[in-house]
């Protein structure tokens, strides 16, 4: 018992600096788990979650650590709130199409119920028919009954036309709603790239048709010095011009999204020798300088990124690609 107690006391910084990097490790565990429940509120809690862990110093004091608690606790409880309204509204939405549908229906069966009436009453004259003797009068009930035949089959097959209209244009709302929210799903709300679930979906595709293909990752120098310095208005500038700009360097077939915080990802239906000519042109166009807004003032910043190139080999799995490309960029990253 001594033993352990002095080894406690001997190793308390290697002790504590375990401690923060396992919760470091539950609060990236958190933020990654609330993309998969519910990704068009859970990147922003993924965000926000990174910048708690930004804050945090190596040396961490009780003080620090209780307001990283309450400012978790804040995050959650919004991501919460954030994540019920959002399947709220899509669940009501979807209710509202069920119930136009549901009156269509109705509809249809109210006018199959009016027509069966008025062919049972057309079919009762008819009947009524065998009991006259006088033709012309047999003749006359003859011409009356098949104009109303007529004019009923006429108002039925324009009912039905106005019912398929009414039920194409039901559908194609449905449709548009349902594409708009698989649209949103997989799109990052600050920078408007793909966000990490549309990229992997982009990634999972290709493997599946077994496509050659490169993977590019980037993540930006200093970006945290900025955040500090100008504040995350200003960060959050930052990572919109730069989205904008890398997306402009690519082509349309490819897949440009962020990954994580200041973390950006880029699919590339190409060679890695062309892939890396894309890269060439990352570091000639999109790396340079920016201009960012702080309480008014505009602030002139720098900006790189810690650049990886690699090529999906055939049978790779997913992870494994994600883990050369990664290894790749932060080798470069500590060589600076």
């Amino acid at each position: 018992m001594i033993s352990i107690k002095r080894y406690l006391e001997s190793d308390r910084d290697e002790l504590l600096n375990c401690i923060l990097e396992c919760y470091r490790g539950v609060l990236a565990a958190i933020g990654s788990t609330s993309v998969q429940a519910c990704p068009p509120v859970g990147s922003a809690l993924l965000e926000n979650l990174s910048r708690v862990l930004e804050k945090l110093s190596p040396v961490v004091t009780p003080p620090q650590i209780l307001e990283t608690e309450a400012q978790v606790e804040q995050e959650l409880e919004k991501w919460g709130l954030e994540a019920t309204e959002y399947y709220r509204q899509r669940t009501k939405e979807f209710k509202e199409l069920l119930l136009v549908m549901a009156s269509t229906a109705e509809a249809v069966g109210e006018r199959d119920t009016r027509y069966q009436a008025r062919f049972q009453a057309l079919s009762a004259r008819l009947a009524k028919m065998a009991d006259l003797h006088d033709l012309k009068e047999v003749r006359a009930s003859l011409l009356t009954s098949a104009s109303e035949l007529k004019s009923c089959v006429q108002e039925m097959a324009q009912d039905g036309k106005e019912t398929v209209a009414q039920l194409r244009a039901e559908v194609q709302l449905c449709r548009a709603r349902i594409e708009e929210v698989e649209r949103i799903a997989v799109v990052d709300r600050l920078t408007g790239l793909a966000n990490r679930q549309g990229i992997e979906s982009a990634l999972e595709f290709r493997l599946a048709q077994k496509r050659r293909f490169c993977l590019m990752m980037l993540d930006l120098n200093g970006f945290k010095k900025l955040n500090d310095r100008y504040g995350h208005l200003a960060g959050d500038q930052l990572l919109k011009q730069f989205a904008g700009e890398l997306k402009g360097v690519f082509r349309a077939t490819d897949c440009a999204g962020r990954w994580a915080g200041d973390e950006f990802v880029v699919v590339l239906d190409t060679s890695l020798e062309e892939a890396n000519e894309f890269a060439g042109r990352v570091r000639k166009w999109v790396f340079g300088q920016y201009i960012v807004e702080d309480g008014g003032a505009k602030r002139k910043v720098q900006v790189d990124a810690a650049l990886g190139v690699t090529e999906w080999q055939p049978g790779e799995t997913l992870a494994a690609l994600l883990g050369r490309a990664d290894k790749l960029m932060y080798g470069q990253k500590n060589s600076r």
